[in-house]
């Protein structure tokens, strides 16, 4: 069994690698236009991810006990940005997979609060002050 996850292991850089080569005979400098770019929205990601988590845990500790739902969609996305760090098309791919999982939303809300109560009776009315000034001759 561990054989073959050596196996497993060393085979996915080694058909990454036969890949990339194959697609820049195909491609040429495309690839490597292809490649920077998709480098670039990687760490954008990943440096995004980093700014938005703890906006996103406070959030959801606000809104539920339990941060699992904050933790793995940002584990999530920082893999993805990871692997589109990573030069290569089939990590590319993996990470466009992980990308588009959907990671449950956290309620929107304050979960106590009773939703029959927070309407008001006419929801158009706009309640302020007001002053009338005429103009004076």
């Amino acid at each position: 069994m561990r054989l073959l996850m050596l196996l497993i292991l060393l085979a996915f850089p080694v058909m990454e690698i036969w890949l990339l080569i194959d697609l820049g005979h195909r491609y040429g400098w495309w690839l490597g236009l292809y490649l920077i770019l998709v480098t670039y929205l990687g760490w954008r990601l990943i440096q995004e991810e980093k700014q938005l988590f703890a906006g996103r845990m406070m959030q959801t500790l606000m809104q539920s006990p339990s941060p699992n739902l904050a933790i793995l969609g940002g584990l999530k996305n920082l893999l993805a940005g990871v692997l589109l760090v990573i030069p290569g098309v089939m990590t590319d791919v993996i990470a466009v997979f992980l990308l588009l999982i959907p990671t449950a939303k956290p309620m929107q809300g304050n979960p106590f609060q009773n939703h029959a109560s927070s309407s008001s009776a006419n929801d158009d009315v706009i309640e302020g002050e007001y002053t009338r000034e005429d103009e004076k001759f």
